[in-house]
């Protein structure tokens, strides 16, 4: 009887080992689904047999039990630091205090150089027409260049500035200031030494207006058709320097102080007048310059007062011959200077000429009759 149960048991634990070989395995080839699974998804029609795959065993984490099973405590994370007892000290003895260097209570101050402290200092410049005059309010130009030459001999420009006071922040050293007023200038040699300096530049400089006038009462010529030239006075005329050309009456022009050559033109053919006028530091000039010349019109009638005839050429000579001007219309209009002249009008191949006299400040009509025929000629 014992026989046969234990031959039972035999069998059954035979049977387990079998199942628990084979078990694994299907659940490895089905791909997770069982081999149950596996027909059921088949008879549904809800995908394709899994290929076979290579088995793996289980983990080693797998294999080991579970830590409360064989009695091993749980560990947990540290919740709380726990104080650390600190060793007594030796013998129960103090080691005395620490014996540490004297330290002062504020760092020692240091002695600058009260240069290096003090902020640096500009060249100021200013400008004076006159040593008696106020200082310059506006139309300044400085330049300042240095005085040390370059290789290439030329001094280099440092900075401009069209303050009336203006104030450069350059280091020591020997510079040049270059001041213009208009058409006056000065040139200045500056020892800068860096500490505040305020250089004062002389200009030597005035102004000049200029006028014209073109009869005897004083009235003035039109503005529009006078014009100077201003030249720099020498021992020679041929030396002249132009300062200033095409300067209209009225304006008012900033020179060094010294004699100028003035050149007054009215009109473009030959009313022309001159002058030489000084110009004082300080001080404007005023130059009015006479005019001995009129405005005079030139037309070609049949009759005296009568309408001027187009389609004419005029030609202005001297009584020398010396042609003065020419033009083609209607009219001629010029300025003459005071005296004689010969005015000739061509019309359709016929000429006709007149003598007539200008008087200076009377503007007036020359009327060239049909009957001052010089010639008639049937050719060109």
């Amino acid at each position: 009887m014992v026989d046969r149960r234990f031959r039972l048991l035999r069998n059954i634990l035979s049977l387990a080992l079998l199942l628990g070989l084979t078990l694994p395995s299907l659940a490895q080839s089905d791909g997770g689904s069982g081999f149950f699974g596996r027909g059921l998804e088949q008879f549904f029609g809800k995908g394709e047999p899994s290929d076979p795959k290579t088995y793996a065993s289980p983990s080693a984490s797998e294999l080991l039990p579970d830590a409360s099973d064989v009695g091993v405590p749980q560990m947990q994370s540290l919740k709380a630091l726990s104080p650390i007892a600190l060793p007594e000290r030796a013998n129960g003895r103090d080691t005395g205090a620490l014996d540490l260097p004297s330290i002062p209570a504020y760092a020692p101050q240091l002695k600058l150089d009260p240069k290096a402290i003090r902020p640096k200092s500009e060249l100021v410049l200013e400008a004076k027409l006159s040593e008696a005059g106020g200082p310059v309010p506006h139309g300044l130009v400085w330049r300042l260049f240095s005085a040390m030459s370059p290789l290439d001999g030329r001094s280099s420009l440092i900075a401009t500035s069209s303050e009336p006071q203006p104030h450069f922040d350059v280091p020591p050293g020997q510079y040049i200031v270059h001041a213009t007023f208009g058409r006056a200038g000065v040139v200045k040699r500056i020892d800068f030494t860096g500490e505040e300096t305020r250089e004062i530049v002389v200009l030597g400089a005035g102004g000049l207006k200029l006028d014209a006038t073109v009869s005897e009462d004083g009235a003035n010529a039109p503005a529009s058709h006078v014009t100077f030239d201003v030249y720099a006075e020498t021992e020679r005329d041929s030396d002249r320097e132009l300062i200033a050309s095409g300067v209209a009456p009225g304006q008012i022009l900033r020179l060094n102080a010294g004699l100028y050559h003035i050149v007054s033109s009215y009109g473009s053919v030959n009313a022309r007048t001159e002058a030489d006028v000084k110009v004082e530091p300080g001080k404007l000039s005023h130059a009015v310059l006479k005019h001995r010349a009129a405005q005079q019109t030139l037309k070609l009638v049949r009759e005296k007062g009568g309408e001027a005839i187009a389609d004419t050429a005029w030609t202005v000579t001297s009584m020398s011959g010396d042609v003065l001007r020419k033009s083609a219309g209607a009219y001629a209009s010029m300025v003459l200077a005071e005296g004689e002249y010969v005015a000739v009008a061509r019309n359709r191949d016929t000429t006709y000429q007149r003598v007539f006299k200008v008087t200076g400040g009377k503007d007036a009509d020359v009327e060239v009759l049909m009957s001052d025929l010089v010639e008639t000629t049937s050719g060109d």
